[in-house]
């Protein structure tokens, strides 16, 4: 119904347009009687055998939704009502920002794929934790935080800081966002020897707390072997609890949209189904040049059970889907969790 129906309608309009739309359409029939149920019903598979234990985190499943999706935290306990088995907030930047100018989000419809330059835009961190007190407990909600677009290149630490330290008692995970490319500043944030600053800023933050939270780094797609090498000895260097594997990518190459389509659109971070095989190489070359030596959340291109399958045997621990779900719907995560179970038998 949703591919047949529901989608063409929806797919007819501006993509932010919708996005908006449909949270607000979501919002108000969740708050329906017997709604709740009926998602539930419909799209929740629970079964002890999804049950997956991570960084000292356990997830009621291996699915999880990316971050972008829910940026300030508005609709994660209605989205949990779609089989989810986490979910990712933001990026959440210290101070409330537009974003880039619009138009700045992009369906390629031909490519399964989505263009977004979105910069960033949030409500800022007092929005995102009076949300996040609304939490209702029904499953992990990792915050990816970022810093602001105006931040001089000397406090961006500061940005990771002050989102760490406020977001702390509200989030179970934490993803330090330095890989989108729609933010200033690109170079500096994929530096090793700034990662190395950032990352020992945080954790050193995070041992004041009683109940210290995983941190996590999302790394982009277009990482050569000798820039994932870095990634390897970075995260054994500074023991990082994981990788996000992998943000959104620069790269044109393959798509079927035409050349006039995409000088129109301009620059933006690509994701969807042309980064899936791209996705995928990052996560195995990781897992085998790190023995496997920590945690991967796979992220690019699942549009079915066979693309999650994919990225969990090239050795990611969970998989996380955006593009997918808007182009797929939220049958996508029952598929995926239905094609585990009978892998597991």
């Amino acid at each position: 119904m949703y591919k047949a129906i529901i989608r063409p309608v929806l797919f007819r309009f501006d993509p932010e347009k919708i996005h908006h739309f449909t949270f607000s359409l979501i919002r108000t029939i969740s708050k329906l009687p017997g709604i709740k149920s009926l998602f539930r019903s419909l799209y929740l598979v629970e079964d002890k055998r999804l049950e997956r234990e991570l960084f000292g985190l356990k997830f009621k499943n291996p699915v999880g939704l990316a971050a972008g999706f829910d940026k300030n935290a508005v609709l994660y306990n209605e989205l949990a009502n779609f089989g989810f088995g986490f979910i990712e907030i933001g990026t959440v930047t210290p101070k409330a920002q537009e974003g880039n100018p619009k138009q700045r989000l992009f369906r390629l419809k031909e490519d399964k794929g989505i263009i977004n330059r979105m910069g960033f835009n949030n409500e800022g961190l007092k929005a995102a934790i009076a949300q996040l007190k609304k939490n209702k407990g029904q499953l992990i909600i990792g915050g990816n935080i970022g810093k602001n677009t105006q931040t001089l290149p000397e406090d961006y630490t500061k940005d990771y800081l002050d989102c760490f330290n406020a977001l702390h008692p509200y989030v179970d995970y934490f993803v330090l966002n330095v890989s989108c490319p729609n933010v200033g500043s690109h170079a500096k944030l994929n530096d090793k020897d700034y990662l190395l600053e950032l990352i020992s800023a945080v954790q050193k933050a995070n041992s004041t707390f009683n109940d210290q939270k995983p941190i996590l780094l999302k790394i982009a797609p277009d990482l050569n072997d000798i820039q994932l090498d870095e990634i390897v000895e970075l995260i054994e260097e500074t023991n990082l609890d994981g990788v996000i594997a992998s943000n959104t990518s620069v790269d044109r190459t393959g798509l079927k949209a035409s050349d006039t389509r995409l000088k129109d659109i301009g620059n933006g971070g690509l994701s969807g189904q042309p980064i899936k095989d791209k996705s995928t190489r990052v996560i195995q070359y990781l897992a085998e040049k790190s023995k496997k030596s920590f945690p991967i959340i796979g992220v690019g291109g699942i549009h079915s059970a066979k693309d999650a399958i994919e990225k969990l045997e090239a050795g990611a621990d969970l998989v996380q889907v955006y593009t997918g779900f808007i182009y797929e719907g939220p049958k996508l995560i029952k598929d995926i969790n239905r094609a585990l179970l009978k892998k597991a038998q």
